[in-house]
């Protein structure tokens, strides 16, 4: 993968990093259990500080999910130790996950974090790491937009209904406008099961069916 950014369905490269909470090895320390990792552009920056507030709200909500959260700037881990500090201090918010001190910017630049338009900060970067170390999914948002913490927690979610059953999920689930929590079976693969699938499912033709979800 060297030169280029991973992709998904790749394994997240292997690398050694600094943080708040001391020395981690990406994916391994991780082994077993899914990652969000999410760049910001810098400590200090209040986008930035509404985002971890608005993960560490929603930390018990990833940890049922069997996912750990992991941010990530540009900034030295001093920084980010009195940034923390002041959110606790003044938000009454305690950060509780790691947070990388990439003040080389190797990591930024090998999962292509850095902006060439935005001097050295990194973009807001998501990956979604499962549990095997595979990236499943990578969102960018410019420096101007905070992210939007529901959706991150449902493509968690979602990806692992889809693994679990072996299932697509739609638009909006689990409210989709046309089958509200249903999940999209798999289109079938020859003639025969084309005929069959709509005596066997809901649908709207042999190639769009769905089921309950169980």
């Amino acid at each position: 993968m060297e030169g280029r950014i991973p992709l998904i369905g790749e394994k997240f490269p292997q690398v050694e990093v600094k943080t708040t909470h001391g020395k981690k090895t990406l994916p391994d320390d991780y082994a077993g259990k899914w990652f969000v990792l999410f760049s910001h552009p810098a400590d200090f920056t209040p986008v930035c500080t509404t985002e971890f507030v608005a993960f560490q709200k929603r930390y018990d909500r990833f940890r049922e999910l069997n996912c750990e959260l992991i941010g990530l700037s540009i900034d030295q881990v001093f920084s980010h130790m009195k940034w923390t500090q002041w959110i606790k201090e003044n938000l009454g918010v305690e950060i509780e996950y790691p947070i990388i001190a990439d003040d080389r910017g190797q990591v930024a630049e090998m999962l292509g974090m850095i902006h060439p338009g935005k001097g050295s900060n990194t973009v807001r970067a998501v990956f979604i790491v499962d549990d095997k170390g595979v990236i499943r999914a990578m969102l960018y948002y410019p420096q101007e937009v905070g992210r939007n913490m529901e959706e991150i927690v449902r493509i968690v979610k979602a990806l692992q209904v889809s693994d679990a059953n072996r299932v697509a999920l739609p638009a909006n689930w689990p409210e989709n406008e046309l089958i509200g929590d249903r999940v999209i079976v798999p289109p079938p693969g020859d003639e025969e099961t084309a005929r069959q699938r709509l005596q066997q499912y809901e649908g709207y033709d042999w190639w769009f069916c769905y089921r309950e979800l169980g």
